[in-house]
Formats: structure tokens, sequence, C-alpha cells
């Protein structure tokens, strides 16, 4: 009997680490919504694509490299398009909010 708890206790062990990131990843994807209003002039936009190496990823600053430009009535946000996708920053902090393929 003993045997099969401990059993039971390293399985959980195992478990609940990679359920908690799962949770935690689900999180950060959805902290912010975007406004329709700021994804429809995004995707209406005509700038050029910049080209850069890093990954682009939400919750993470866009590189000071990159040009953002503002959006009109919508001063929480700002936008580029880097390596041929449309991303959505707050521009106080560059932080990616959306990317938009």
């Amino acid at each position: 009997m003993a045997i099969r708890n401990l059993f039971a206790v390293a399985m959980l062990a195992a478990i609940l680490p990679a359920t908690a990131h799962a949770q935690a990843t689900v999180g950060v994807a959805t902290t912010t919504e975007v406004p329709d209003e700021v994804i429809t002039y995004v995707q209406r936009e005509r700038i050029p694509s910049v080209k850069i190496e890093d990954r682009v990823v939400v919750g993470e600053p866009l590189p000071r490299s990159v040009e953002v430009r503002t959006i009109p009535s919508h001063s929480d946000y700002s936008f580029a398009v880097v390596n041929e996708r449309r991303i959505i920053v707050e521009p106080r902090t560059r932080r990616v909010v959306r990317v938009i393929d």
C-alpha cells in the first residue's frame, strides 16, 4: 500500500508542473484584448516589412532597431511589420501584444 501511495505522489509531482506551465502559456496569449478597430487599422496599413533575425514573441519587447508606428485614436497601441507579419505593441514598453499573420 505504501509503495502505491509513493507511486501516486511521484506521478502527481511529474504531472503538476506541466499543467501549471500550460495554464501560464495560455494566460500570456490572452492578457491583452486588442480592439477590433486597432486590428483593422493595422491590417489595412501598407508599410514596408523589416527583416530581423530575432523571433517575435507575444509578451516580449520588440527590438529597438524596429520602427513602430502610431495608431490614430488608439494611443495604447503601436505597430510594425516584421518578417512579413504585422505586430501590435504597447508603445511605452514595446511589448508585443498581438501578432497578425
